[in-house]
């Protein structure tokens, strides 16, 4: 049963926002942020990039794909991880959310080689990527897309490769059944379908909008 006391509430609260910041952010992650919110789109916090760019850093990650570039922050936390060689693939629909990741990496100092962003729909793109050749595919996209995005994941990612997805507790929606928005609903079944299956072998991580980290099998 889950602490009602307010102290320990507290406690809990305090713990989590420390382990959320302990990691930091420079400024041009800051500044990416900013931008995420000025153009109304949700970048990812400090606690799951990090935990994202450990586990690039764990895996030498060198082909990654992320759907959903958003302002770049998430971008910004890969490539912090991946191999020094490692190209990142970052497909988003949105043109101006894909010029401002674009002056973020390069505010950076990364490579303009290391970085492919893809203007277009993701069914349309990552259809056309190799399967079974990437390291990592992190998924930042609408819940409603989000079944079949786990499917084309399931189709690129190589044996041992790493699913994640970010904000996977939905506005802490996903753990009151009374929340029946399509969206929760969608994200809901999609993470339930991952427990349930065996394609994954994952864990769900209450950071940030929550984290979910699945290795294939």
């Amino acid at each position: 049963m889950a602490p009602t006391d307010p102290r320990i509430l507290a406690i809990h609260r305090a713990s989590s926002d420390y382990a959320e910041s302990w990691a930091g952010e420079d400024g041009i992650r800051a500044h990416a942020r900013a931008k995420a919110a000025e153009i109304g789109c949700v970048a990812m916090g400090p606690g799951a990039g990090a935990i994202v760019r450990t586990l690039a850093a764990a895996i030498d990650a060198k082909n990654v794909v992320e759907i959903g570039t958003g302002a770049g922050v998430s971008a910004l936390w890969l490539l912090d991880g991946m191999h020094p060689d490692g190209v990142l693939t970052s497909v988003d629909i949105e043109a101006e959310h894909q010029l401002i990741a674009k002056d973020a990496i390069s505010q950076a100092g990364i490579a303009a080689n290391r970085v492919r962003l893809i203007n277009g729909r993701a069914d349309e793109v990552l259809d056309r990527l190799t399967e079974s050749a990437y390291d990592i595919v992190l998924i930042a996209a609408k819940p409603l897309d989000l079944n079949a995005n786990i499917s084309r994941a399931l189709t690129l990612l190589r044996t041992g490769g790493v699913l994640i997805i970010d904000r996977a507790l939905w506005n802490d929606k996903l753990a009151d059944p009374a929340q029946r928005d399509p969206d929760t609903v969608a994200m809901r079944s999609a993470v339930e379908a991952i427990a349930a299956g065996e394609e994954f072998i994952g864990s769900l991580l209450p950071v940030g909008g929550g984290l979910l980290v699945a290795v294939k099998a």
